[in-house]
């Protein structure tokens, strides 16, 4: 006995071996014998994780180096006794630990919403008799009794099955329900061609089964994913690794300046130790971006908002910047790049090729031949094929407000669809020709077969099933004019291949008339004498816009790939139609099992299109390209997904039908299930970076820029031409204030017409480092001509300072304008409507620097004192002086450029 052997094959083996094996028997396990083994395998459900406390996630949320210095910083400020700016700098590090500390949280819910997936109620036997029991109770050798709607509660080997067939969608991708038989397959067969079996958490959508428990719990294939979700790092985006370095960087720069400017003064310039401490807290206090991090996620929750705006939803913040450096978006097929809805789209008779507009559930499409429209009625063979598909067929179509739907097998509810496009009207259709009988379709025999009579008094079969069965029971074909000839095998073959190429499912129908006496359809009526009326080729189609997303990636330099469960002909014959480089082929998941780490790298690297993937596939694949240095986008919506969405850079998850655990799993969920939504996203993404990018070359300058004026001013043993507390003044209020405005910047021109930026590239490129030498460079002179000039004229210290605090506001004011546009004129949007919250900020901080320099309660808290207006004129003239400096230096740069 091998009760629950997780590794053996149980497709493989025949019924009566699996029961062996199991200990079980066909009338079920009894009692006593259930409660034991309930006792030893425990309950069917999925065991929770272990997790970290909430203290313990609370307090991870401070390990960041930056939120060290910005504690640093406020430690600095809370000394100085400014308490309501140590207050705003504490109150940014708790607020950001405790976004990060509830979407933590939220994201361990992804395994929850597996846990969920399991059916509450089973109906077993036991002792030979009918039991409903909770599913928890459920423990292998148990006999499961499965109907239509039943979502299968354990996983079974089939012992027995009429008609069924299983909506797999979740484990495997596969867009059509799958008709399942009690014969073993292939040991080498994939989960989606596992046809003797049953899959925990798949939703039963047609007939009666009768399976043996083989797996509970975690043992199952739904929970082998949930444990393979738990073992799945997570991954932290590219911009916080980024920011991860530059603030390890940025806190040894900053505490090597302080010291060097307290050493230099006190052994070289021999000023007081008291003195040079108070410098070096300058420095500090200058050089730390204590404003960086709001204005990171203040940033990136613009970025949401505008995001949401466009359907995509961001559940994470980080995750709007990591959009903007995808550089391959993994996609599914099923649901994602496709509808999901099965729908007619072919129409061959014997004499014509017809081919059918519209997607979806919806009944609004037309039909063509060569290109040209033409009306239902006015081909009468095309009337009579959805006539016949419309009959025998089991479906119905449901209309509530504006949402079409279908009852039933989605491949039958395409048929329905197809004769509502052709004018027919289901109920009269019915009422017409009733039926008297039916032979259910049996995956041994492949059709399915209905007896009708008219009011006239005829009876006739319909015959509805796979092409090459139904063809060898025709003799005859129905042909435009009505008549009937002979069936022309090798025709309707050549046509059927054509359609399989295009990755159409094919169903073929004909028909038979049958003497009016006859009430029962038997087997033999209708095996031979049928005739042909046509193939319907069905297909799940590609979304409308999902083509030109798929160009706009590519145009962008992202490459798509696409990753589903369903069979590689189909695959292929989607990405044709989509634009994706299929040459090389789809490759098959089992293919995928005989490469090691190097071999699948160089494959994922190559091929565009991979089909029959299991989830550890869909992982693998995931993990070889982020080896090879690509940030990694996956779409997705079933549990099959969820592993390989939660090691992405970024999952993106469908919100209308994809599943909980996939949305727990990913960073964004799309609202309207588009592909083409993530294009907008990318886009938004990119911009969120090239905004976080300009708060950082607009900060970084201003504030070194600033430690750099008390630095010189000790080497050239100079009076400080600012304190610390007017330099915090600049960080917190009024550098903060402008640099929020650029996070409204909209996109650049030509933010979708160039490749991602690598993923190795630093956070600080050549050309924002060689910014920010210039933009200090103009600052430290500026600073001291102003500085020196107000001494020359006979102004006291405080006087002096409150001007070049001025100087410096204005400094960051005219550069703000400067940093809006890279390399394009300031002045060509600088009066343009996209500019108003730049506008609005400078108007709020002229505001400030009115009350920093003329009101008396600024003078005691910052030493600051009125001045005259040629003193204004001249703090605003220095500052005035880097736009037009950075302008000549953009120019300079766009020619050079322009030329090389």
């Amino acid at each position: 006995m091998v009760i629950g052997e997780q590794d053996f094959a149980w497709h493989a083996a025949s019924a009566d071996d699996a029961l062996i094996r199991l200990d079980s028997r066909p009338e079920g396990l009894g009692d006593a014998e259930a409660a034991e083994r309930l006792r030893r395998h425990g309950p069917n459900r999925l065991p929770e994780p272990p997790r970290r406390g909430p203290l313990q996630r609370l307090l991870a949320q401070f390990e960041n180096v930056l939120v060290l210095v910005l504690i640093g910083a406020g430690v600095v400020t809370l000394f100085l006794g400014h308490l309501t700016d140590a207050a705003v700098i504490f109150g940014v590090v708790v607020v950001n630990a405790l976004v990060g500390f509830v979407q933590e949280g939220r994201a361990e819910q992804a395994i929850d919403a597996i846990r969920v997936m399991l059916s509450p109620q089973a109906a077993v036997l036991r002792d030979g008799r009918r039991r409903d029991i909770d599913a928890k109770g459920l423990v292998p050798g148990d006999v499961v009794l499965l109907q239509s709607g039943d979502r299968v509660p354990a996983d079974l080997r089939l012992l027995w099955c009429r008609s069924l067939r299983i909506d797999e969608a979740i484990l495997t991708g596969e867009s059509s329900p799958v008709e399942k038989a009690e014969a073993p397959v292939a040991e080498t067969a994939p989960l989606g061609d596992r046809l003797s079996m049953a899959y925990s958490g798949t939703l039963v959508t047609h007939g009666l089964g009768r399976g043996v428990v083989t797996a509970t719990g975690v043992a199952t294939e739904i929970g082998r994913i949930g444990t393979l979700m738990a073992g799945v790092e997570t991954l932290t985006t590219p911009l916080l690794r980024q920011m991860a370095v530059f603030a390890r960087w940025l806190t040894g720069v900053i505490l090597a300046a302080a010291a060097f400017t307290f050493l230099f003064g006190v052994a070289v310039r021999d000023f007081a130790p008291t003195e040079m401490f108070l410098a070096a807290v300058g420095v500090a206090v200058a050089a730390i971006p204590e404003g960086l991090p709001a204005i990171m996620t203040i940033t990136l929750a613009i970025g949401v908002r505008r995001m949401t705006q466009r359907n995509a939803i961001i559940r994470r913040l980080p995750a709007v910047e990591t959009l903007g450096s995808v550089t391959v978006i993994c996609s599914d097929k099923t649901g994602t790049l496709t509808r999901n809805e099965m729908t007619a789209q072919a129409v061959a008779t014997a004499e014509r090729n017809i081919a059918v507009t519209g997607v979806g559930y919806e009944p609004h499409g037309a039909f063509e031949e060569d290109g040209q429209s033409f009306l239902p009625e006015d081909s009468s063979r095309l009337t009579e094929l959805a006539r016949a598909a419309l009959l025998c067929n089991d479906a119905t179509v449901r209309r509530e407000a504006e949402a079409w739907s279908i009852v039933g097998d989605p491949t039958e509810g395409a048929l329905a669809i197809l004769a509502l496009k052709a004018g027919l009207d289901p109920d009269f259709e019915r009422e017409s020709a009733p039926r008297d009988d039916v032979i259910p379709f049996e995956s041994e025999y492949r059709f399915m077969a209905s007896l009708h009579h008219d009011h006239a008094g005829h009876s006739f079969a319909i015959v509805k099933g796979a092409p090459e069965r139904v063809l060898a029971m025709c003799a005859t074909e129905r042909l435009e004019d009505g008549t009937d000839g002979r069936v022309d095998a090798d025709a309707w073959r050549a046509r059927m291949a054509a359609l399989a190429a295009e990755g159409h499912r094919l169903i073929a129908v004909a028909t038979k008339p049958v003497d009016p006496s006859v009430r029962t359809l038997r087997f033999e009526d209708v095996e031979s004498g049928l005739t042909m009326l046509g193939i319907l080729g069905l297909l799940d189609p590609p979304r409308s816009g999902a083509a030109e997303a798929v160009r706009r990636c590519h145009q962008a330099g992202i490459k798509v790939k696409m990753i589903t469960g369903d069979h590689g002909g189909t695959a292929a014959a989607i990405a044709a139609r989509l634009g994706l480089a299929h040459e090389s082929g789809a490759l098959d998941g089992h293919e995928i099992d005989g490469l090691d780490e190097e071999a699948l790298r160089g494959v994922a690297r190559r091929v565009d299109v991979f089909a029959r993937a299991a989830p550890e596939h869909k992982l693998r694949l995931v993990e070889a390209l982020q080896a090879d240095g690509e940030v990694v986008a996956m779409t997705g919506d079933g549990v099959n997904d969820a592993p390989a969405l939660k090691r992405a850079d970024i999952g993106i998850a469908m919100g209308m039908k994809g599943t909980e655990a996939a949305k727990e799993a990913a960073e964004m969920v799309l609202a309207d299930d588009d592909f083409a939504t993530i294009v907008a996203a990318v886009e938004e993404g990119r911009t969120v970076y090239d905004n976080l990018k300009k708060a950082i070359a607009f900060i970084l300058p201003t504030g070194a820029g600033e430690a750099l004026v008390i630095v010189a001013a000790v080497l050239f043993g100079q009076v400080i031409p600012l304190t610390a507390v007017q330099i915090l003044w600049v960080n917190m209020i009024t550098a903060v204030s402008l640099s929020l405005a650029l996070a409204f910047e909209p996109a650049e021109r030509d933010v979708m017409r160039h490749p991602p930026r690598p993923p190795s590239e630093p956070l600080l490129s050549g050309h924002v480092v060689w910014r920010t030498l210039f933009v200090i460079l103009i600052m430290l002179v500026g600073v001291f001509a102003l500085f020196l000039w107000m001494q020359e004229r006979g102004a006291d210290l405080e006087t002096s300072r409150t001007a070049v605090v001025n100087a410096v506001v204005m400094f960051e004011v005219f550069y703000l304008f400067n940093v809006r546009r890279h390399l394009e004129p300031a002045l060509a949007s600088a009066f343009t409507r996209v500019a108003l919250p730049c506008w609005l900020a400078v108007a709020f901080v002229v505001a400030l620097q009115v009350l920093f320099t003329h009101t008396e309660p600024m003078w005691t808290l910052f030493d600051s004192r009125p001045l005259a207006g040629i003193e204004w004129t001249a703090s605003v003239c220095v500052g005035a002086s880097i736009f037009v400096l950075v302008e000549i230096e953009k120019t300079v740069l766009r020619r050079w450029r322009e030329t090389h």
